[in-house]
């Protein structure tokens, strides 16, 4: 891992901060099952919550591959992205795949997912986005502390400042 990163452990990613929780959802389920009522609305909205997750995700390494920056954190970064989806959030790569998470529950009718997101989003608070806005701060200042200034952590309309 490079030392001019965010993140310098090889857990400080998306895939075991939310990996692990959803293998344990998984094995609840087998252990203590309950399921949501099925319908057509819980099905419709987890397909757009996946749609929207993917969407997300393609735009938001397309935006990292136009400025050529990494979508790995244990990478070093030369310049903030602000455009694009990070117009309105400053982590569309974690909220799409949050969304994905959130509409296969829905989809597959899994709610342990849904109630092992809570402290996995918590946990990407404290293992993912805190590290990386020291980084953020520490490397670019002023420029960084006006767009977390104007543009929400998860999403939301970018703030006049």
């Amino acid at each position: 891992m490079a030392t001019d990163a965010a993140h310098t452990r090889w857990w400080q990613i998306f895939e075991v901060v939310f990996g692990l929780p959803l293998v344990a959802a998984i094995a609840l389920h087998r252990l203590v099952p309950f399921t949501m009522p099925r319908g057509r609305l819980l099905t419709a909205g987890g397909l757009l919550l996946i749609g929207a997750g993917v969407a997300l995700v393609i735009l938001a390494r397309r935006g990292f591959a136009r400025r050529r920056q990494p979508t790995d954190p244990g990478r070093p970064t030369s310049a903030i992205v602000t455009t694009g989806v990070f117009g309105f959030s400053r982590n569309p790569l974690y909220l799409g795949g949050v969304c994905v998470l959130a509409g296969l529950a829905l989809v597959v009718n899994a709610p342990w997912v849904l109630v092992l997101l809570v402290p996995a989003i918590i946990a990407c608070h404290v293992l993912l986005f805190a590290p990386e806005e020291w980084y953020l701060a520490a490397k670019f200042g002023a420029e960084y502390h006006a767009y977390a200034a104007s543009v929400p952590r998860w999403i939301g309309v970018r703030r006049r400042g």
